[in-house]
């Protein structure tokens, strides 16, 4: 399937329900819960306006938000359909990912993760991710997050 552009006009509602489906996983596993929760019709015509969403299939099956930030494109929200994991969606969207960063002159991709998600953990770095860093949430006196980088081609 060929990965199409989300616009703000698009109806947000099913590329909300895939994240909440393809992150229930995670409820019970991370704390503070995730961002994914204050996602509303609004934040993400906002996203499509002032950065990427991508998204595979109609209704979606998988989805990415980009972020251009200073030296790097913000790779989040991630997703993929629980009866579409294992299928490449994910690496293909990275890839994807990795060509609008070099459009957009920037040298490398950065995402985050929580700490107790090892299978994501696990999964960025057989991509080519690199950890970077750790970081807290506020109000908590331990990491919860891992930072990724991964450098990409001109």
């Amino acid at each position: 399937m060929t990965p199409r552009r989300f616009t703000p006009e698009d109806d947000a509602a099913p590329l909300i329900a895939l994240i909440a489906r393809a992150f229930a996983w995670m409820e019970g596993r991370i704390d503070p819960p995730s961002s994914m929760h204050r996602l509303t019709p609004e934040s993400v015509a906002a996203q499509a306006r002032d950065g990427e969403i991508w998204m595979v299939g109609d209704p979606p099956v998988a989805c990415v938000f980009l972020t251009p930030e200073a030296g790097s494109l913000y790779v989040h929200k991630l997703a993929v359909d629980p009866p579409s994991k294992r299928r490449g969606l994910g690496r293909a969207l990275v890839t994807l990912a990795a060509r609008r960063a070099g459009a957009m002159g920037l040298p490398a991709l950065t995402l985050s993760t929580r700490i107790e998600l090892t299978e994501n953990h696990a999964t960025f770095r057989a991509m080519g991710f690199v950890e970077t860093g750790r970081s807290a949430h506020p109000g908590f006196d331990r990491p919860t997050t891992l930072h990724f980088t991964l450098e990409v081609p001109p």
